[in-house]
Protein backbone atom coordinates (compact mmCIF):
# COMPACT_ATOMS: atom_id res chain seq x y z
CA UNK A 1 0.00 0.00 0.00
CA UNK A 2 3.61 2.51 -0.03
CA UNK A 3 2.57 3.66 -3.54
CA UNK A 4 -1.86 4.15 -2.55
CA UNK A 5 -0.49 5.98 0.64
CA UNK A 6 2.13 8.36 -1.04
CA UNK A 7 -0.75 9.45 -3.29
CA UNK A 8 -2.92 9.57 -0.52
CA UNK A 9 -1.16 12.12 1.47
CA UNK A 10 -1.79 15.32 -0.72
CA UNK A 11 -5.10 14.49 -1.56
CA UNK A 12 -7.89 16.60 -0.19
CA UNK A 13 -10.88 14.77 -1.16
CA UNK A 14 -10.87 11.64 -2.52
CA UNK A 15 -13.51 8.96 -4.11
CA UNK A 16 -14.02 5.06 -3.85
CA UNK A 17 -16.00 3.05 -6.01
CA UNK A 18 -16.90 -0.53 -5.11
CA UNK A 19 -19.20 -3.03 -7.00
CA UNK A 20 -21.50 -6.45 -5.56
CA UNK A 21 -18.48 -8.14 -5.53
CA UNK A 22 -16.90 -6.47 -2.46
CA UNK A 23 -17.94 -7.75 0.82
CA UNK A 24 -18.77 -5.36 3.05
CA UNK A 25 -16.03 -5.52 5.98
CA UNK A 26 -13.44 -5.48 3.01
CA UNK A 27 -15.10 -1.61 1.79
CA UNK A 28 -15.27 -1.04 5.08
CA UNK A 29 -11.52 -0.90 6.14
CA UNK A 30 -10.19 -0.02 2.31
CA UNK A 31 -12.15 3.35 3.35
CA UNK A 32 -10.57 3.73 6.72
CA UNK A 33 -7.68 3.30 5.68
CA UNK A 34 -7.59 5.72 3.10
CA UNK A 35 -9.61 8.19 5.74
CA UNK A 36 -6.33 7.53 7.86
CA UNK A 37 -3.65 8.42 4.44
CA UNK A 38 -5.42 11.47 3.07
CA UNK A 39 -4.48 15.11 4.10
CA UNK A 40 -5.22 16.12 7.16
CA UNK A 41 -8.97 17.64 7.02
CA UNK A 42 -9.42 15.23 3.95
CA UNK A 43 -12.76 14.08 2.69
CA UNK A 44 -13.19 10.45 0.97
CA UNK A 45 -16.45 9.65 -0.80
CA UNK A 46 -17.81 6.00 -1.61
CA UNK A 47 -19.66 5.52 -4.34
CA UNK A 48 -20.74 2.26 -6.33
CA UNK A 49 -19.90 1.76 -9.86
CA UNK A 50 -23.05 1.39 -11.23
CA UNK A 51 -24.43 5.14 -9.92
CA UNK A 52 -21.37 6.86 -10.27
CA UNK A 53 -22.78 8.13 -13.82
CA UNK A 54 -26.15 9.26 -12.33
CA UNK A 55 -24.50 10.92 -9.19
CA UNK A 56 -24.25 14.80 -8.72
CA UNK A 57 -20.67 15.33 -8.08
CA UNK A 58 -19.80 18.51 -9.85
CA UNK A 59 -16.94 18.99 -12.48
CA UNK A 60 -13.84 19.22 -10.67
CA UNK A 61 -14.72 17.91 -7.42
CA UNK A 62 -11.54 15.00 -6.46
CA UNK A 63 -8.35 14.91 -6.60
CA UNK A 64 -8.26 10.85 -6.76
CA UNK A 65 -10.20 8.54 -7.67
CA UNK A 66 -10.01 4.92 -6.78
CA UNK A 67 -12.01 2.75 -9.45
CA UNK A 68 -11.42 -1.34 -8.81
CA UNK A 69 -9.60 -1.57 -5.66
CA UNK A 70 -10.86 -2.52 -2.98
CA UNK A 71 -10.64 -6.18 -3.07
CA UNK A 72 -13.60 -8.68 -4.43
CA UNK A 73 -14.08 -5.56 -6.80
CA UNK A 74 -14.57 -7.14 -10.45
CA UNK A 75 -16.01 -4.37 -12.52
CA UNK A 76 -15.75 -3.65 -16.10
CA UNK A 77 -15.22 0.48 -16.47
CA UNK A 78 -16.56 1.51 -19.50
CA UNK A 79 -15.75 4.26 -22.11
CA UNK A 80 -18.73 6.45 -20.32
CA UNK A 81 -17.52 5.66 -17.05
CA UNK A 82 -13.86 6.84 -17.50
CA UNK A 83 -15.38 10.22 -19.51
CA UNK A 84 -16.91 10.81 -16.17
CA UNK A 85 -14.28 10.05 -14.22
CA UNK A 86 -12.25 12.59 -16.11
CA UNK A 87 -15.76 15.14 -15.63
CA UNK A 88 -14.95 15.39 -11.70
CA UNK A 89 -11.51 14.91 -11.42
CA UNK A 90 -9.71 18.23 -10.79
CA UNK A 91 -7.12 19.47 -13.72
CA UNK A 92 -3.64 17.43 -12.43
CA UNK A 93 -6.11 14.95 -10.56
CA UNK A 94 -5.12 11.20 -10.40
CA UNK A 95 -7.37 7.83 -11.09
CA UNK A 96 -6.16 4.50 -10.11
CA UNK A 97 -7.82 1.75 -11.95
CA UNK A 98 -7.75 -1.88 -11.30
CA UNK A 99 -9.54 -4.11 -13.85
CA UNK A 100 -9.61 -7.71 -15.24
CA UNK A 101 -8.07 -8.30 -18.67
CA UNK A 102 -8.24 -11.19 -21.61
CA UNK A 103 -4.38 -10.27 -23.06
CA UNK A 104 -5.72 -12.91 -26.09
CA UNK A 105 -9.03 -11.01 -25.80
CA UNK A 106 -10.63 -14.50 -26.68
CA UNK A 107 -13.28 -14.60 -23.51
CA UNK A 108 -16.03 -12.47 -22.79
CA UNK A 109 -16.36 -9.05 -25.54
CA UNK A 110 -16.95 -6.88 -22.10
CA UNK A 111 -13.19 -7.82 -21.65
CA UNK A 112 -10.75 -5.92 -22.52
CA UNK A 113 -6.84 -5.91 -23.70
CA UNK A 114 -4.58 -4.36 -21.51
CA UNK A 115 -3.97 -2.21 -24.73
CA UNK A 116 -7.97 -1.54 -25.39
CA UNK A 117 -7.83 -0.37 -21.72
CA UNK A 118 -5.21 2.19 -22.57
CA UNK A 119 -6.81 3.67 -25.34
CA UNK A 120 -10.08 3.74 -23.08
CA UNK A 121 -8.48 6.25 -21.06
CA UNK A 122 -6.74 8.10 -23.47
CA UNK A 123 -9.46 8.57 -25.18
CA UNK A 124 -11.74 9.54 -22.12
CA UNK A 125 -9.06 12.26 -21.99
CA UNK A 126 -6.70 11.29 -19.24
CA UNK A 127 -2.99 11.13 -20.05
CA UNK A 128 0.07 9.59 -18.76
CA UNK A 129 -1.05 6.19 -18.60
CA UNK A 130 1.35 4.28 -16.67
CA UNK A 131 0.72 0.38 -15.44
CA UNK A 132 1.74 0.28 -11.41
CA UNK A 133 2.54 -2.96 -9.12
CA UNK A 134 -0.92 -4.22 -8.04
CA UNK A 135 -2.50 -2.72 -5.00
CA UNK A 136 -2.64 -4.91 -1.63
CA UNK A 137 -6.30 -4.41 0.08
CA UNK A 138 -7.10 -5.10 3.32
CA UNK A 139 -8.66 -8.12 5.39
CA UNK A 140 -11.62 -8.05 7.90
CA UNK A 141 -8.92 -6.88 10.71
CA UNK A 142 -7.11 -4.23 9.16
CA UNK A 143 -4.22 -5.90 7.72
CA UNK A 144 -2.43 -6.53 4.36
CA UNK A 145 -4.18 -9.60 2.33
CA UNK A 146 -1.63 -10.70 -0.05
CA UNK A 147 -1.83 -9.75 -3.96
CA UNK A 148 -5.40 -8.73 -4.98
CA UNK A 149 -8.65 -11.13 -5.11
CA UNK A 150 -8.45 -10.54 -8.92
CA UNK A 151 -6.91 -13.23 -11.45
CA UNK A 152 -3.38 -12.85 -12.40
CA UNK A 153 -4.56 -11.22 -15.41
CA UNK A 154 -5.73 -8.29 -13.74
CA UNK A 155 -3.60 -4.67 -14.58
CA UNK A 156 -3.68 -1.60 -12.08
CA UNK A 157 -3.24 1.52 -13.76
CA UNK A 158 -2.51 4.80 -13.23
CA UNK A 159 -3.55 8.14 -15.11
CA UNK A 160 -3.82 11.29 -14.75
CA UNK A 161 -6.04 14.30 -16.11
CA UNK A 162 -4.47 17.16 -17.87
CA UNK A 163 -4.05 20.48 -16.15
CA UNK A 164 -6.78 22.69 -18.29
CA UNK A 165 -10.52 22.12 -17.98
CA UNK A 166 -12.11 20.83 -21.00
CA UNK A 167 -13.54 24.36 -23.17
CA UNK A 168 -10.58 26.87 -21.59
CA UNK A 169 -9.36 28.96 -23.80
CA UNK A 170 -5.57 30.69 -23.26
CA UNK A 171 -3.88 33.84 -25.23
CA UNK A 172 -1.21 32.65 -27.32
CA UNK A 173 1.76 34.62 -27.62
CA UNK A 174 2.51 34.74 -31.12
CA UNK A 175 6.17 36.10 -32.11
CA UNK A 176 5.74 39.69 -34.17
CA UNK A 177 6.61 39.52 -38.20
CA UNK A 178 10.22 41.07 -38.82
CA UNK A 179 9.88 44.74 -40.33
CA UNK A 180 10.45 45.64 -43.85
CA UNK A 181 14.30 45.71 -44.71
CA UNK A 182 15.13 43.19 -41.71
CA UNK A 183 16.71 39.40 -42.55
CA UNK A 184 15.34 36.53 -40.76
CA UNK A 185 18.26 34.35 -40.10
CA UNK A 186 16.48 31.06 -39.18
CA UNK A 187 14.07 31.72 -42.18
CA UNK A 188 16.47 32.93 -44.83
CA UNK A 189 14.23 35.55 -45.63
CA UNK A 190 15.26 38.26 -48.67
CA UNK A 191 15.70 41.68 -48.07
CA UNK A 192 12.25 43.53 -49.28
CA UNK A 193 12.72 46.16 -51.48
CA UNK A 194 10.56 49.19 -50.58
CA UNK A 195 10.11 52.73 -51.76
CA UNK A 196 9.66 55.06 -48.63
CA UNK A 197 7.62 58.60 -48.45
CA UNK A 198 11.14 60.16 -48.55
CA UNK A 199 12.37 58.60 -52.18
CA UNK A 200 8.96 59.71 -53.24
CA UNK A 201 9.36 63.24 -52.82
CA UNK A 202 13.04 63.15 -54.20
CA UNK A 203 13.73 64.92 -57.29
CA UNK A 204 15.53 62.31 -58.67
CA UNK A 205 12.84 59.52 -58.75
CA UNK A 206 10.96 59.93 -62.20
CA UNK A 207 7.32 59.12 -62.06
CA UNK A 208 4.97 58.48 -64.61
CA UNK A 209 1.55 59.79 -65.18
CA UNK A 210 -1.08 57.19 -65.45
CA UNK A 211 -2.94 59.54 -67.52
CA UNK A 212 -0.32 59.30 -70.62
CA UNK A 213 -0.11 55.88 -71.07
CA UNK A 214 -4.03 56.50 -72.76
CA UNK A 215 -4.12 57.27 -76.04
CA UNK A 216 -7.48 58.90 -77.68
CA UNK A 217 -8.38 55.07 -78.95
CA UNK A 218 -8.26 53.91 -75.45
CA UNK A 219 -10.95 56.25 -74.28
CA UNK A 220 -13.30 55.37 -76.97
CA UNK A 221 -16.54 53.76 -75.82
CA UNK A 222 -16.51 50.46 -76.97
CA UNK A 223 -19.06 48.96 -79.07
CA UNK A 224 -22.12 46.61 -77.50
CA UNK A 225 -21.06 43.96 -80.41
CA UNK A 226 -17.43 44.14 -79.69
CA UNK A 227 -18.07 42.84 -76.51
CA UNK A 228 -19.72 39.41 -76.58
CA UNK A 229 -17.92 36.80 -76.49
CA UNK A 230 -16.79 33.50 -79.04
CA UNK A 231 -18.67 33.46 -82.41
CA UNK A 232 -21.92 35.78 -80.78
CA UNK A 233 -23.47 38.08 -83.54
CA UNK A 234 -21.51 36.23 -86.00
CA UNK A 235 -23.50 36.08 -89.35
CA UNK A 236 -25.45 38.86 -91.92
CA UNK A 237 -27.67 41.31 -90.27
CA UNK A 238 -30.67 39.58 -91.20
CA UNK A 239 -29.62 36.48 -89.92
CA UNK A 240 -27.44 36.46 -86.31
CA UNK A 241 -26.40 33.83 -84.33
CA UNK A 242 -25.26 33.17 -80.70
CA UNK A 243 -22.23 30.96 -79.61
CA UNK A 244 -22.97 27.87 -77.51
CA UNK A 245 -23.12 28.36 -73.95
CA UNK A 246 -23.83 32.41 -74.59
CA UNK A 247 -23.27 34.44 -71.75
CA UNK A 248 -23.70 37.91 -73.32
CA UNK A 249 -27.55 38.02 -73.70
CA UNK A 250 -27.47 37.28 -77.35
CA UNK A 251 -29.25 34.06 -77.30
CA UNK A 252 -32.55 35.52 -75.13
CA UNK A 253 -32.27 38.48 -77.64
CA UNK A 254 -32.95 36.38 -80.16
CA UNK A 255 -35.43 33.96 -78.46
CA UNK A 256 -37.93 37.47 -77.49
CA UNK A 257 -37.45 38.68 -81.34
CA UNK A 258 -39.00 35.34 -82.57
CA UNK A 259 -41.64 35.01 -80.17
CA UNK A 260 -42.51 38.19 -80.80
CA UNK A 261 -43.23 37.77 -84.57
CA UNK A 262 -47.27 37.14 -85.21
CA UNK A 263 -47.67 33.53 -86.62
CA UNK A 264 -49.62 33.31 -89.79
CA UNK A 265 -53.00 32.26 -89.49
CA UNK A 266 -52.81 28.36 -90.55
CA UNK A 267 -55.94 26.13 -91.88
CA UNK A 268 -57.03 22.84 -89.96
CA UNK A 269 -58.83 21.28 -92.81
CA UNK A 270 -56.93 23.23 -96.10
CA UNK A 271 -60.65 24.45 -97.44
CA UNK A 272 -60.14 28.61 -96.03
CA UNK A 273 -59.40 29.68 -99.67
CA UNK A 274 -62.62 28.00 -101.17
CA UNK A 275 -65.43 30.42 -99.11
CA UNK A 276 -67.72 30.41 -96.09
CA UNK A 277 -69.33 27.45 -97.70
CA UNK A 278 -66.38 24.89 -96.98
CA UNK A 279 -65.14 26.75 -94.61
CA UNK A 280 -65.50 25.06 -90.15
CA UNK A 281 -66.77 26.99 -87.46
CA UNK A 282 -63.65 28.04 -86.32
CA UNK A 283 -62.00 29.22 -89.55
CA UNK A 284 -59.43 32.76 -88.85
CA UNK A 285 -61.10 33.38 -92.47
CA UNK A 286 -64.40 33.08 -91.90
CA UNK A 287 -66.31 35.72 -93.29
CA UNK A 288 -63.61 36.46 -95.88
CA UNK A 289 -63.74 36.48 -99.32
CA UNK A 290 -62.42 33.40 -101.53
CA UNK A 291 -58.93 33.40 -102.40
CA UNK A 292 -56.23 31.94 -104.02
CA UNK A 293 -53.69 29.44 -102.19
CA UNK A 294 -51.47 31.59 -101.23
CA UNK A 295 -52.86 34.54 -101.88
CA UNK A 296 -52.20 37.30 -99.59
CA UNK A 297 -56.16 38.39 -98.29
CA UNK A 298 -57.17 41.63 -98.70
CA UNK A 299 -60.54 43.05 -97.14
CA UNK A 300 -62.51 45.62 -99.02
CA UNK A 301 -62.90 48.77 -97.20
CA UNK A 302 -66.62 49.08 -97.86
CA UNK A 303 -67.02 45.88 -96.26
CA UNK A 304 -66.10 47.26 -92.68
CA UNK A 305 -68.38 49.86 -92.83
CA UNK A 306 -71.62 49.79 -90.96
CA UNK A 307 -74.35 49.18 -92.95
Amino acid sequence: MAALRERLSSCHRALVTWDGGCAPDHLQGFVSLVQASVAPGGKVNVENVERLMTSSHTDSSFDLVLLGLVPGCSAIHSSDLLSEVARILKPGGTVLLQEPTDPQEAGAAAIRGPSRLYSSLTLSGLTEVTQIPPEEGMDQNGGLLGPSSLDNDAVTLAAKKPNYEVGSSRQLSLSRRPGPGKVSADLGAVKLWTLSARDMNDEDVDLLDSDDLLDQDDLKKPLPSSLRLGGCGEGSEKKRTACKNCTCGLAEELENSKSAAPKPATSACGNCYLGDAFRCASCPYLGMPAFKPGEKVLLNPSRLQDS
